[in-house]
C-alpha cells in the first residue's frame, strides 16, 4: 500500500505516530523557512488530513478519543490559518501537538 495518502494497513499506534511526525515536520519547516516551503507544508497538511480521515473508520481506544477529538479541532484551525500572520506561533502549536500525540499514543 502507498502510505503517502493512506495508512489503514498499519497499527493504530503507528498511524498516530505518523501524524505526529508530520506535525513536527511542518512545525520545523515553518520555523526554518516560513512560507517559502508552502508546497511541502501543504503536502504534509493534505497527507495528515487523509491519515485522520482513515482513523474515522477505526476502533480507537476510549482513553485516546478525547485527545483525537481535540487534535482534530486544532488541526482544522491550523490548516485554515494563514501561517504568515504568526509563523512562530503556528509552528509552536504544530510541534506541541506532535509531542502530545507521541506521548498519548501510549493510551492506544
Amino acid at each position: 500500500m502507498d502510505h503517502s495518502l493512506h495508512q489503514t494497513d498499519l497499527p493504530i499506534k503507528m498511524q498516530i505516530l505518523n501524524i505526529s511526525v508530520n506535525m513536527a515536520r511542518m512545525g520545523e519547516l515553518v520555523l526554518k523557512h516560513g512560507e517559502s516551503k508552502a508546497d511541502l507544508i501543504n503536502k504534509f497538511l493534505l497527507q495528515t488530513e487523509s491519515y485522520l480521515n482513515d482513523l474515522n473508520s477505526v476502533n480507537i481506544s476510549n482513553r485516546f478519543i478525547p485527545t483525537l477529538n481535540k487534535f482534530n479541532q486544532e488541526f482544522k484551525k491550523l490548516k485554515n490559518e494563514q501561517i504568515s500572520k504568526n509563523p512562530e506561533a503556528w509552528a509552536e502549536r504544530a510541534i506541541t501537538w506532535a509531542d502530545i500525540l507521541q506521548i498519548r499514543s501510549r493510551l492506544i
